[in-house]
């Protein structure tokens, strides 16, 4: 009989470890919780207002292309940038910030922010911060996790230091069958948007140059639908 409880002792063990296993991982990598401070995926808004971010970089000859799409466009943007890029191409980023976009921080090495120590975690934001500032961009510096991967200590820091983590609802790479194609994400991203959208593109980088190519014609279609575009803290500001 013991012997019966034991083991059923165990495996009750082991289902535990693997269901806390489960929804830890799922809370790792969630656009829409964390266990402490604010995280915004999307905001509740009427008006139809998206914001366009890019994550990554800055990239010397990607950066240019984007930003002129952007300025023959109208569009102010928010990117998220690599401290470590950012520290090995400050002209690119200096670019960003004159041509009046937002800068937020994407951490310094773009590790995943998961099982790290405190020290770690306050290093790979302040380091980053401190290059962002010298772009002489002096608005908010607002902070997105790559991969959104974030569990307890990574919140806790951004709560803390009253931060927001910022995701997004719309992302054409989490689809395969979309991402290699700029049309498909043109259609993609333009039928997926909706009043407050976040709009996440990764276009730095020579692999994504179909993400690149997306850009002009997203802007075109949402602004045809109506829409108009804001930068990250602009939307958080329009919230209603």
């Amino acid at each position: 009989m013991r012997s019966r409880r034991r083991r059923l002792y165990f495996a009750a063990s082991i289902i535990l470890v693997l269901v806390s296993t489960y929804l830890l991982y799922q809370i790792s990598k969630s656009r829409t919780f964390q266990f402490f401070g604010e995280i915004i995926p999307r905001v509740e808004t009427k008006s139809k207002y998206v914001a366009l971010t890019f994550d990554d970089g800055p990239v010397p000859g990607a950066t240019e292309e984007i930003l002129e799409i952007l300025g023959k466009s109208g569009v102010r943007a928010t990117f998220f940038l690599i401290g470590a890029e950012l520290e090995q191409n400050p002209e690119a980023g200096r670019k960003i910030a004159a041509a009046g976009h937002e800068i937020g921080n994407h951490t310094y090495s773009h590790d995943r922010m998961v099982f790290k120590t405190p020290a770690f975690i306050a290093s790979e934001i302040e380091r980053t911060d401190d290059l962002i500032r010298k772009t002489g961009y002096r608005g908010e510096i607002n902070f997105r996790a790559p991969f959104c991967k974030k569990l307890v200590l990574l919140p806790f820091y951004l709560s803390k230091h009253n931060r927001k983590m910022i995701t997004w609802d719309i992302e054409p790479d989490s689809f395969p069958e979309i991402a290699g194609d700029s049309n498909k994400i043109i259609d993609h991203v333009i039928r997926s948007s909706k009043p407050g959208s976040i709009i996440l593109l990764h276009a730095m980088y020579p692999s994504r140059r179909e993400s690149l190519k997306s850009i002009e014609g997203i802007i075109a279609g949402l602004k045809q639908n109506g829409y108009e575009f804001k930068t990250v803290s602009e939307l958080i500001s329009s919230a209603e």
